[in-house]
């Protein structure tokens, strides 16, 4: 283990958290782990994983605490609870956000910590799902303070492909909400795409090849037509997490009278798969309505 290396606490083991903690210690760094849930725990404490006994135990040993969690509230809770993170925050020590959340909400927070304990706070969302974490190829976009984000180099080099400062507190959030319109259509598209190549008699599975490289090439169609067209339902990410994106797309968009029609026909397609009972399932069946007898109005 490198002692050059700061130290890294991680809050929320879920499938993304889990990923970005196992790239974290192939990287070798010392990372402390919480989760609400302690089972989950379980396989990263095998691999090296320091367990913390509450959040607070996260900011007392680690220069850098990362949250990655499903829901704003759930970050509050993390920071602000009984032992939360803000307990023990000092100067000189860093929480990072990668989980998505109101930009809004994440500007309080911030103001929160920083008048709390002058802890900074980068709101740095992410798009590559686990895959990408486990390789170190996320896509993270940032918000806050330069001298924050340049102090946080070293949890970039090890888990983002790309990773820019988008501007002050709130914009990496911001630009999630761009990131979720184009991945939520394309998810919306594919699907489409997948029933009208199947009731019309082509082999779906071959549709990624035979585009690839292409205008209508994209990595959602490398990575997910395939499971589509093989009903390959594995989780990956759910339904129900991207409808929770496109709730606040749309305050997004009410609040700064942004027109968004096509995102907004994405969003009754997530709605409907939720009322169908789909919601904990993974965004690949989307696909399920277009085979149906059914059809989407």
């Amino acid at each position: 283990m490198s002692e050059s290396k700061p130290a890294i606490g991680c809050a929320g083991a879920g499938v993304l958290g889990s990923a970005i903690i196992r790239r974290l210690l192939d990287c070798e760094f010392a990372v402390t782990v919480w989760n609400r849930d302690r089972e989950k725990l379980r396989s990263l404490i095998a691999l090296g994983a320091i367990p913390a006994e509450t959040p607070a135990d996260l900011a007392k040993s680690s220069e850098f605490v990362l949250t990655c969690v499903t829901a704003g509230t759930a970050v509050e809770a993390i920071v602000f609870g009984e032992n939360g993170v803000a307990s023990a925050g000092a100067p000189g020590k860093l929480l990072i956000d990668m989980s998505t959340v109101d930009a809004n909400h994440t500007r309080d927070m911030a103001t929160r910590l920083r008048e709390s304990c002058a802890m900074g706070w980068l709101d740095a969302p992410i798009s590559g799902g686990a895959p990408a974490a486990l390789k170190g190829t996320m896509a993270v976009m940032v918000g806050g303070a330069e001298q924050d984000f340049e102090h946080a180099r070293p949890v970039w080099d090890a888990l983002a492909g790309r990773c820019t400062l988008m501007g002050a507190t709130g914009a990496g959030q911001t630009t999630k909400m761009v990131n979720q319109v184009l991945v939520s259509c394309t998810f919306a598209v594919l699907a489409e795409a997948c029933g009208l190549a199947e009731r019309a008699g082509v082999d779906a599975s071959r549709i990624p090849r035979a585009l690839e490289g292409g205008r209508a090439d994209s990595r959602l169609l490398q990575e997910f037509f395939p499971k589509m067209a093989n009903s390959d339902f594995s989780l990956e990410s759910t339904i129900a997490i991207m409808m929770k994106d496109l709730d606040m797309i749309r305050d997004l968009a009410k609040a700064v009278d942004a027109k968004v029609p096509v995102t907004d026909v994405a969003t009754d397609l997530h709605r409907r798969m939720i009322d169908d009972g789909f919601g904990d399932r993974d965004m690949s069946e989307l696909v399920t309505p277009y085979r149906a007898r059914r059809q989407i109005d």
